[in-house]
């Protein structure tokens, strides 16, 4: 994998991920509700469910674009436009987050810790939206595409784990510090404005 590109895709990948969503709501109630040694069964079972839906997005897209060579230049301007849109989304943001009860009080034994991760993973829409549009443009399908999703995937699966850490080690401190709107509104105009340099990136490379 080239290296121009590898170091475009870790931080892009780093901001969608470090972003409040689900799964790091889910791992910073459960790291203020169980702690975040037993919230590890969730990490892993939300980590596989992750690199499942990257792994299906890039192999499903990756039989289009080696039929219609020209289809990679639409899977970068739909790409561009998705992180351009969510960008956007993240700037216009009230910044507001809500903390369920129910994740707190759910079975809190491995087994369900790691299919709550795993079904949560699987059954976020914005996870597959965003690698169906995102990871294609990233793969470079003249060159080995199994060696370049490989390092795609440790990336997504090490930032993935490491930002549930930091939502869950961070325990109360920052849930206090994400439901307040100052704090919530700065993180998500960051993250948006880096996006929207990176759709940037992505339709002029």
């Amino acid at each position: 994998m080239d290296w121009a590109v590898l170091l475009v895709f870790v931080p892009t990948f780093f901001l969608v991920s470090i972003s409040p969503g689900m799964c790091m709501t889910l791992a910073l109630s459960l790291g203020v509700s169980i702690g975040v040694r037993r919230s590890l069964w969730m990490m892993v079972g939300e980590v596989l469910g992750v690199i499942s839906i990257a792994t299906l997005a890039v192999l499903g897209v990756a039989k289009l674009l080696l039929s219609w060579p020209l289809a990679f230049v639409a899977m970068k301007v739909i790409g561009g436009l998705y992180l351009f849109w969510v960008g956007l989304q993240l700037l216009r943001s009230k910044g507001t987050l809500s903390f369920g009860e129910s994740s707190a009080q759910t079975s809190s034994t491995p087994k369900a810790l790691f299919l709550q991760g795993l079904l949560t993973a699987c059954a976020n829409p914005k996870a597959w939206a965003f690698n169906v549009a995102i990871l294609p443009p990233f793969i470079n399908f003249e060159s080995s595409v199994t060696l370049q999703l490989s390092v795609m995937l440790v990336v997504i699966a090490s930032t993935e784990f490491i930002c549930m850490l930091i939502y869950a080690t961070g325990g109360r401190s920052l849930r206090h510090l994400l439901v307040q709107d100052d704090g919530a509104k700065w993180l998500n105009r960051v993250s948006g404005s880096l996006m929207i340099l990176v759709a940037v990136w992505l339709w002029v490379s």
